[in-house]
């Protein structure tokens, strides 16, 4: 769920100082007293002094609501000449304080009013990024925001020739606070080592001060932001990012803060995971509709990271149980745990595992040629041999080497992303019940009395947009195995996997399925309705 909080805006006065930053999650008042010494020095300059105290600072306390100022904060205020004039900067004696004066050079004599900008610590004479790499190297820390496109405008009032004037700071930017919590054991014992950020439009952007009509002017931007949460100082505490020990939900959840672009967007995240015991990196993604972000406002981003979980269930087509039930790779004794977790030629016991009456064999099941012969077992809720060939002509499959997923108490990564049934009956001008009922040639591929196949290679393409992936489902890289009299493998490689249907129809061994792969330079998808039921081990998946 998204919650937003509109900064609260301050009024500060304008003396010879003055007090602008960023506030992250609510903006309020705030004073400090600090030594002027009237010396010849300062005649030269205006007084920009807070009045009322305020929270528009550049970092925050997110509890308490307070911000304070940093070293490095300046302002920039447009002055009679119409020159952007600017200030001193905090020094290391004042940083993280609630209030802070600025002296400010040029003339502001002649006018009422003074526009004011607070352009960031990055910000260049007279302009601000909000960039497309980000870093926080502290969880709950948001001493770096200044750093990162923070930015705000004001309007100072006062009067003409007047030495005070006083101005509402309205920060600019849209702050998301992330915070993902996960309750799955294994990934507790892993790293948050960045978060990249997709829209459907730019989030990223360049302002530059207009000094004739006092807006920021946008450049073209980015659709990308990648924040980056590991310390780069070898030996410190977050060298590897932010550990999960003890994010298990919401209430203990680290706040992660990053700065985009308002307005309208369409956004896809992707959470970067890294196991350091195994080496295995990888991203979790989540997506979130179109929604207005509006500028001066913090959106809670909660995500829960308990990712895609499947189970050991392989096995021969339709079997009542698992090829390895028994032996699987958490039996109580050690010495039965049969089941392979990695690629394995050959793999250990394949001779003992199955006979023909035992549990773990294919469905013996045969209605005769051209007869629809649906399973009830472990496949029963696997697509049917229509999906499957319409899945590997007009599934638009997409390979993600990145995305990851458990299984067997262990993480991996790799698969592909499909169209949904939906979709590919919209793009195809037909429906969903067609698309059940029948191949995309016409055919019902339930009841062939003969055998046919497909075989399709892809280009490679970029995975799912921000505005597309919501049109797209995930399929693992499971893996295959194969105890035949030729061999007897287990692939499981993050390039891979075949996948049952749900029918059986051609001859006695058959069955149909799908095998998908990534070689490096193409996808090829392959489907047949005569895989040997009694010989390949494949997933029983059920798709979207």
């Amino acid at each position: 769920m998204r919650t937003r909080q509109l900064f609260k805006t301050s009024l500060l006065s304008l003396t010879t100082l003055c007090s602008m930053a960023l506030a992250v999650v609510s903006c309020a008042n705030e004073d400090i007293a600090q030594n002027n010494t009237g010396s010849n020095n300062d005649k030269n300059y205006t007084t920009f002094v807070a009045g009322e105290p305020t929270k528009t600072r550049t970092s925050m306390n997110y509890n308490s609501g307070k911000f304070y100022w940093e070293e490095g904060d300046k302002i920039y205020v447009k002055d009679d000449d119409g020159t952007l004039q600017e200030s001193n900067a905090v020094d290391a004696a004042h940083a993280h304080s609630e209030s802070f004066s600025f002296r400010v050079p040029g003339k502001f004599n002649n006018s009422a009013t003074y526009k004011v900008y607070y352009l960031g610590k990055s910000g260049s004479g007279n302009q601000v990024t909000i960039p497309t790499a980000q870093t926080q190297t502290k969880p709950n820390d948001t001493e770096h925001i200044g750093d990162f496109g923070d930015y705000g405008t004001a309007t100072a009032n006062g009067t003409i020739g007047g030495g005070s004037f006083h101005f509402q700071l309205e920060h600019q930017a849209t702050y998301l606070v992330f915070q993902p919590y996960t309750s799955n054991a294994i990934l507790q014992n892993c790293y948050l080592t960045k978060i990249e950020v997709t829209s459907d439009n730019d989030i990223a952007e360049t302002y530059t001060v207009n000094t004739s009509t006092g807006n920021l002017d946008a450049s073209a931007g980015s659709k990308q932001i990648v924040l980056t949460t590991k310390d780069p100082v070898a030996g410190s505490t977050n060298e590897k990012g932010f550990s999960f020990t003890n994010a298990a939900s919401i209430s203990t959840a680290d706040k992660i803060y990053m700065l985009i672009k308002p307005g309208a967007h369409t956004l896809k995240v992707r959470y970067w995971i890294k196991d350091y015991v195994t080496n295995v990196e990888g991203t979790i993604t989540k997506t979130l509709s179109s929604f207005n972000y509006a500028k001066n406002t913090y959106y809670d981003m909660t995500a829960s990271l308990d990712t895609r979980n499947y189970d050991s269930n392989y096995c021969l087509w339709d079997a009542q149980q698992p090829f390895w039930y028994g032996h699987e790779w958490n039996a109580p004794n050690p010495a039965d745990r049969w089941q392979p977790l990695v690629s394995m030629n050959p793999f250990p016991h394949a001779s003992e595992l199955i006979n023909p009456t035992d549990a773990r064999a294919a469905s013996t099941v045969f209605p005769g040629q051209g007869v629809r012969n649906d399973a009830v077992n472990l496949c029963k809720d696997c697509p049917n041999a229509n999906e499957i060939a319409w899945y590997t002509e007009k599934g638009d499959p997409r390979f993600d080497a990145d995305e990851i997923w458990i299984t067997m108490g262990h993480l991996y990564k790799g698969g592909f992303w499909l169209k949904k049934k939906s979709k590919m009956a919209l793009d195809n001008s037909t429906t969903v019940a067609n698309i059940e009922g029948s191949g995309p040639d016409g055919t019902d591929w339930r009841t062939l009395s003969f055998s046919k196949d497909i075989a399709q290679n892809y280009p490679l393409t970029t995975i799912p947009s921000a505005n597309e992936i919501n049109n797209y489902f995930f399929i693992p890289s499971i893996g295959v195995g194969e105890q035949s009299p030729y061999g007897k493998i287990f692939r499981l490689d993050g390039t891979m996997g075949m996948f049952w249907s749900s029918n059986s129809s051609v001859t006695h061994d058959g069955a149909q399925a799908m095998s998908i792969s990534y070689d490096g330079s193409q996808i090829r998808i392959y489907v047949t309705t005569n895989y040997n039921r009694n010989y390949n081990i494949g997933y029983p998946l059920k798709f979207e």
